[in-house]
């Protein structure tokens, strides 16, 4: 078991956690994760793009000139895609990018993105944290407290509304939950700042 030390919201040590090696510290499987993040990318799109094709455009009804005599390439259509004004060859009408990837790959792209924030030590693990109220400059306290990277991903057990609120309006950082985690904001972001019990629920997730 890799052994993180644990610190509290002031950035001091507040003791050790074990990780397990069986999600933590599995080798790096870089074709999961790159499958993954396709995945997740490729269901991002909205899929609303649409151009007209030379059917749709208005006009083309009648020959634009004679067909000889003009010195000008032949024409049938005002509306050919040649012509300007004219309809898109091929034009790119709207469609779902979704797709779905399986299960396995998916659990070895997730324990794969944390084996590699442990072996990087890009993995911050707080014993608990807690905001009274939605507060951006505590949040930015607590950040430089533990020195964490510019981009930042915080997991919690359950979702809090006031770490979510507090890291809103921070550039590069985002709050979250481990029911809602996934592989492509564990790899964007430098820093993964991770809870106690999120840590736990983890392990008992995919243990």
């Amino acid at each position: 078991m890799a052994t993180v030390t644990m610190l509290n919201m002031a950035g001091q040590t507040a003791g050790t956690i074990d990780l397990k090696d069986e999600i933590f510290g599995i080798e790096v499987n870089e074709y999961a994760v790159h499958a993954v993040v396709k995945n997740y990318l490729a269901n991002q799109r909205q899929g609303t793009q649409c151009a007209k094709t030379r059917g749709e455009v208005r006009g083309g009804g009648r020959k634009p000139f004679r067909q000889k005599g003009t010195g000008r390439a032949r024409q049938g259509s005002s509306v050919s895609p040649n012509m300007v004004g004219g309809g898109r060859a091929f034009a790119p009408k709207p469609r779902s990018y979704r797709y779905s990837v399986p299960k396995k790959v998916r659990r070895l792209a997730m324990m794969s993105a944390l084996s590699s924030k442990v072996a990087e030590q890009e993995i911050i693990v707080l014993d608990t944290l807690t905001l009274d109220a939605p507060k951006t400059k505590e949040m930015l306290n607590i950040l430089a407290n533990v020195k964490a990277a510019k981009k930042a991903l915080i997991v919690t057990d359950v979702k809090n509304e006031n770490v979510v609120r507090s890291a809103a309006n921070i550039p590069g950082v985002k709050a979250t939950m481990v029911g809602e985690m996934n592989v492509y904001e564990i790899v964007n972001h430098t820093s993964l700042i991770i809870t106690k019990d999120a840590v736990n629920k983890i392990e008992e997730v995919y243990c």
